[in-house]
């Protein structure tokens, strides 16, 4: 049976927020019977957007990774309820009963991703339903997708078999696969999240004059085994990523046919600006 999925690009996105406004235009204030009650107009953020800055001095970036319910294969809500409050629909969506959970905070911690919350109002344990009341009715794309300007999410309704050869495809990755929940939502460019970079500037002198140089090759080494090759941008820039944090030692070399060789040695335990290296 198909099963929905969805795909989040960490690279495309920029803190809008629409994903969260959205959702909350949705269910503030609107009840839907046998899906979810409504949801607090403050302290729920059902789709919230975590921030990471890396790097330091003249290179630093920021990524922004939204995240929510990932409506798991393996969710510990489900076990924890116990008794069908919280149930996995036949197409992949895990639902709270808005009736039969009534009562039920226990749930809320059972969360190992914090993606339930409680409403004290209603007594009541509530999450993102993947709009399900909005699919059911035809719709193709829940509002976070329809409402975000730069295409962050893709939800895809397809086989089992075909959701895991598009992850092989896109090398999409889940949140903490170690706890074994088997996530429904995948990230794209998760690595500008939870990997490092190492990154610095090719300059050389030329007329008298210390410029930026343009199509330098850098190679990235451990010991004698070249692990990556770059070439220097139009700024001199250069950036290697996706390195593991706490990693240990590496060694940049760089080359330029009209300008000769630089090297320099780092030592990365988190993302790195190694400055600039003059070749000569």
């Amino acid at each position: 049976m198909k099963k929905w999925n969805l795909i989040i690009d960490v690279a495309k996105c920029e803190n809008c927020n629409n994903c969260m406004l959205t959702t909350r235009d949705e269910h503030v204030g609107n009840d839907f019977p046998g899906y979810a009650a409504p949801q607090p107009v403050h302290g729920h953020n059902w789709i919230k957007i975590h921030r990471q800055v890396r790097g330091d001095g003249a290179m630093v970036d920021a990524a922004y990774r939204p995240t929510t319910c990932n409506h798991c294969d393996n969710a510990p809500c489900i076990a924890k309820a116990g008794d069908g409050s919280v149930y996995k629909r036949k197409d992949g969506i895990v639902i709270i009963d808005p009736q039969r959970a009534k009562g039920r905070k226990d749930i809320v911690s059972a969360c190992p991703y914090g993606a339930i919350f409680w409403n004290e109002e209603l007594q009541l344990p509530q999450k993102w339903i993947f709009d399900a009341h909005l699919l059911d009715q035809g719709w193709k794309q829940p509002r976070c997708a329809q409402s975000c300007p730069t295409g962050v999410f893709r939800a895809l309704c397809v086989e089992d078999e075909e959701m895991q050869a598009i992850v092989k495809k896109d090398r999409l990755e889940v949140l903490r696969p170690e706890l074994g929940t088997r996530p429904r939502v995948y990230y794209r460019n998760l690595f500008r999240f939870n990997k490092c970079f190492i990154g610095g500037t090719v300059v050389a002198e030329s007329d008298g004059q210390v410029d930026c140089v343009l199509d330098a090759e850098v190679v990235l080494k451990r010991g004698d085994a070249a692990l990556a090759t770059a070439r220097s941008d139009a700024f001199g820039d250069f950036k290697f990523d996706g390195l593991d944090a706490n990693s240990g030692e590496y060694s940049v070399e760089v080359s330029h046919p009209a300008f000769g060789k630089a090297n320099s040695g780092v030592s990365l335990t988190d993302s790195r600006y190694i400055g600039t290296l003059r070749l000569g």
